[in-house]
């Protein structure tokens, strides 16, 4: 597939960066080595996840990581009492008009941050939200699922990512779901099973919700991963995600996921799970870019406008 010129490029990064890059101690190495790797990727829009107390000191976290992107517009969703680690949004001002801003929160263990924004060149405005599902519990993430699953109603236009806790209900070839026998964590498989058929099983279900069919209708969102393998060829978006740090756990699972909604997906031309030495000394979960062609992005924003959120 011929790659589009850049100045066609539309990116759209999610990354769980794990406690915000910040020790215990509050070194902050990992963040600096972070931002250094989105100074690469130059995201258009970041969907991050764990901007571990970023709210603290009126938010100078959240502004320092603006600065580094080159003063993208920033949104965060408030942390929650047992989880100091809220989801943020960070959207390009040159391309992307901000008109609202939602945050979704009751019965959500890290509530959802969904800005509103406005493609230049676009009519219809395009909803933008970053995910992290519960960790340690199937029920709460299905519920969670659900719930995110009205970001793609009829005639909204979405882009959705983040750390989902969970697997996708596609098997991808080469990278097998977790063999829970020789997963001794038995935390672990509590929070990563459900019951099926009498039997305990990896949890894809937040996957079937969000992107699968159900009695011939189409998915709420088109997994972009997958996409991206069975449409565009390209069997690098099927690349595991975390852990990339543990061992104790199986094999690295592709948990962090892109979704978007169909006439959005059209407009996908690349993904990328990117595991470097840099993202491996920053995080535990690697950066996943997904790369639009903006014109083609543009004319599918351009039918009659509808809400949004």
């Amino acid at each position: 597939m011929i790659k589009p010129p850049e100045d066609d490029e539309f990116r759209v990064v999610t990354w769980n960066v794990e406690h915000n890059g910040i020790s215990n101690s509050g070194d902050d190495a990992r963040w600096h080595l972070a931002m250094d790797v989105l100074a690469t990727l130059r995201p258009h829009v970041l969907l991050r996840q764990e901007l571990t107390r970023a709210d603290m000191f009126g938010g100078r976290a959240v502004w320092a990581e603006s600065a580094r992107l080159g003063g993208h517009a920033a949104f965060l969703a408030s942390a929650t009492p047992e989880s100091a680690n809220p989801t943020g949004v960070y959207v390009d001002r040159d391309l992307c008009q901000p008109t609202e801003f939602f945050e979704h929160r009751t019965g959500m263990w890290h509530p959802v941050c969904n800005p509103v924004v406005r493609l230049k060149g676009a009519l219809k405005k395009l909803s933008l939200a970053s995910v992290h599902l519960c960790s340690f519990d199937p029920a709460t993430r299905a519920s969670e699922a659900k719930r995110v699953a009205t970001l793609g109603r009829p005639g909204m236009a979405a882009i959705v990512g983040g750390d989902m806790n969970s697997y996708s209900h596609r098997l991808s070839s080469g990278h097998p779901l977790p063999d829970w026998s020789q997963i001794k964590d038995r935390a672990h498989f509590e929070a990563r099973t459900i019951e099926r058929d009498g039997k305990r099983v990896s949890d894809t279900l937040p996957d079937e919700i969000l992107s699968g069919e159900y009695e011939g209708r189409p998915p709420v969102f088109v997994e972009l991963g997958y996409y991206a393998a069975t449409e565009l060829g390209l069997e690098g978006a099927l690349e595991p995600t975390a852990s990339l740090w543990r061992t104790d756990q199986g094999t690295r699972q592709r948990i962090d996921r892109l979704y978007a909604t169909a006439q959005v997906a059209g407009a996908l031309t690349g993904l990328e799970v990117v595991v470097t030495d840099e993202v491996i000394e920053a995080s535990d979960h690697p950066p996943v870019v997904a790369t639009f062609s903006l014109s083609a992005l543009r004319r599918a924003l351009s039918v009659d406008p509808a809400v949004a959120a």
